[in-house]
């Protein structure tokens, strides 16, 4: 496999890993713009814009464009996250143009016809409905929000049911244009695609993008705080969180590997704990959420009334622990698990074609295998430690839990461990 890099003029930036053994190819355009790019008054419309984007251009209706792909057997989809949106298609090599043709008109041709705009801001709001009827995925929101307070990178992705309907069309395209410039865009592809064919489509069906000049996201600053949400719900969902290490920062791959040790899998400490030696609860897991400045590292649970009030102190004790005792054991294991992963990822040219964008977006390149196992390798258990000894000294954890959870832990009983 080759992976190649290309700038245009224009600064969209071409990344392909050709991998010539197959008959299919993914490619797609990720985009620097998330939900933390918005301002107050755009709240949801990066997930909107991206609805929209697939509901007919000046050449094509919505209907054209999934009969387009489908007719050759191919898929296309997007999704919004906190920091860049990403639209992407596969299909087999002899349509790589036409995916190519698609993503370049639906990025620059949607004309965000004033009904369909009305449809898509109703399926919104069902879906934001739905997130609220699902406590598992709602607590999340909640979590982000007590992290991150009063802040684009605290609130939710889909918005609200306000604030999506409040958008007309103008605004969606007004916010396209400012956002989705050539330097904050990456076409990346992976599979049986040539990398400088793909260069030429990409010159050719792109030309007039803009360079640059999209505004900047601003700076997330972590705070804590509690959102307790009390419901009929059986189960109380629960996330318990502390500040994490950003992308770039020197603890980063120390953090990964940590959240593995403590809630990675079957044989981590949190599930041997929790859930096989206490019973406390079906799910329990850790994560470790890096942002391109912040992050946030936490645990999350789901158990009944009966067990909700033992639940948290079991976790805290878990966390403080990892500070002191995690072994050379644990870090060789996890460091294998990582390894295994990052060359599976390899096997499939979609995750391959993403992981290349979210790099050049994150790192400015596209990092190589070997180097990021070097760097895994590097870690030891004294370093864990020490990262886990850094993030465990905080005053204020974020908290939320939904359902039953008149009995847990209060807010100051959990920060009061952390002083």
């Amino acid at each position: 496999m080759t992976v190649r890099t290309t700038t245009l003029d224009n600064g969209m930036t071409i990344i392909t890993d050709t991998m010539p053994h197959l008959e299919s190819a993914a490619l797609g355009v990720w985009v620097k713009s998330g939900s933390r790019s918005e301002t107050l008054d755009q709240h949801g419309i990066s997930h909107l814009l991206e609805h929209m984007a697939f509901k007919g251009t000046t050449t094509r209706s919505a209907r054209e464009i999934a009969e387009a792909i489908e007719s050759v057997g191919g898929d296309i989809n997007a999704a919004t996250s906190i920091e860049h949106t990403g639209y992407f298609a596969r299909v087999l090599k002899e349509d790589v143009g036409l995916a190519a043709d698609i993503m370049a008109d639906i990025l620059q041709n949607s004309v965000f016809e004033e009904r369909e705009l009305a449809r898509e801001q109703n399926v919104i709001c069902q879906e934001i409905g739905a997130s609220h009827d699902t406590p598992d995925d709602h607590v999340f929101d909640l979590f982000q929000e007590a992290a991150f307070p009063d802040q684009p990178i605290g609130r939710t992705i889909l918005g609200t049911e306000e604030s999506v309907r409040g958008f007309d069309a103008g605004a969606v395209r007004a916010y396209m244009a400012d956002h989705y410039v050539g330097d904050h865009m990456v076409f990346s592809a992976a599979g049986n695609v040539d990398h400088d064919r793909l260069v030429d489509l990409a010159n050719d069906r792109f030309h007039n993008l803009r360079k640059s000049g999209a505004p900047e996201p601003e700076k997330a600053l972590y705070r804590g705080g509690e959102h307790r949400q009390s419901s009929t719900h059986e189960q109380a969902h629960i996330v318990l969180g502390l500040e994490g290490k950003a992308y770039n920062s020197d603890g980063f791959y120390a953090a990964q590997i940590l959240s593995s040790i403590l809630g990675g899998g079957m044989s981590s400490r949190l599930f041997q704990e929790v859930r096989e030696r206490r019973g406390l609860c079906y799910s329990v897991y850790s994560f470790h959420w890096a942002f391109a400045d912040s992050g946030v590292f936490g645990v999350a649970a789901a158990t009944g009334e009966e067990d909700v009030s033992e639940l948290l102190p079991v976790i805290l004790d878990e966390l403080h622990r990892a500070s002191k005792d995690i072994t050379e054991e644990e870090v060789l294991r996890v460091r294998a698990q990582i390894r295994a992963g990052l060359l599976m990822s390899l096997e499939s040219p979609s995750a391959r074609a993403g992981q290349l964008a979210r790099q050049h977006i994150l790192w400015g390149r596209p990092i190589p295998l070997q180097e990021t196992v070097d760097r895994i390798n590097r870690i030891d258990a004294a370093r864990v430690r020490h990262v886990a000894g850094k993030i465990l000294d905080a005053a204020h954890p974020a908290v939320a839990g939904i359902g039953p959870v008149e009995n847990m832990l209060d807010y100051a009983a959990i920060e009061s461990t952390f002083r």
